[in-house]
């Protein structure tokens, strides 16, 4: 029969008072709580990725090699697609252009099986000017942030304020700008995510 005597309720609490004690102290134990350290993680806006004139996307049709194919978004929107001629996929998703061939196709295919990959999107940018070592316009990628385009822009010159970075932005139809500290970006308190029609200019810095 074993003679240990259980823990009673008071003696957990003191256990728990000391390990509370030592946590204060800095000893070893439990992390401390991290909620005031941690912020909100941000999240890319959701954005129009709808396919325009010039972009590039891939099709593939499952069973079907000769169909395969990559097309180029005419001036008009469309592309000429084998069996089912003219598409228009102005202002259409991938998914809502594969749907649109899949169902096309029906009069010629068995349950044909249609996917789309965009390549390259062209038809939308985001342009940058000012105190950048190569100014202009850049294809705008999904979740794209401003250390990007600035990267893509060659960077900064030794002239840029980076505290003092301008984003106009067009929204609802009314322009609208908004300043970004690189310093905060680098630091991890922003991340700066853009949108198309974005235009970032970067000021010359005041001696």
């Amino acid at each position: 029969m074993c003679s240990c005597s259980k823990p009673t309720l008071r003696t957990n609490r003191l256990g728990l008072w000391l390990l509370c004690g030592a946590l204060l102290w800095g000893g070893p134990g439990c992390p401390a709580e991290t909620s005031q350290v941690l912020r909100d993680v941000e999240r890319p806006p959701i954005v129009d990725l709808s396919l325009g004139p010039a972009d590039v996307f891939e099709v593939r049709v499952y069973g079907e090699p000769e169909l395969n194919n990559t097309y180029r978004v005419s001036p008009e929107g469309a592309i000429d697609f084998p069996l089912i001629g003219r598409v228009t996929v102005k202002g259409l998703t991938a998914g809502q252009v594969a749907e649109t061939i899949r169902e096309r196709l029906q009069s010629f295919i068995k349950q044909p099986q249609v996917n789309v990959f965009v390549k390259e999107i062209n038809s939308k940018k985001v342009t940058i000017y000012g105190q950048v070592h190569h100014p202009g316009s850049f294809n705008f990628v999904e979740s794209m942030t401003l250390v990007q385009v600035i990267s893509s822009a060659g960077g900064l010159t030794a002239m840029a304020a980076r505290d003092r970075i301008r984003v106009t932005r067009v929204r609802d139809g009314k322009s609208d700008s908004f300043t970004v500290n690189l310093r905060d970006v680098s630091e991890g308190k922003s991340t700066s995510f853009l949108q198309p029609g974005d235009e970032i200019f970067v000021p010359e810095r005041v001696f």
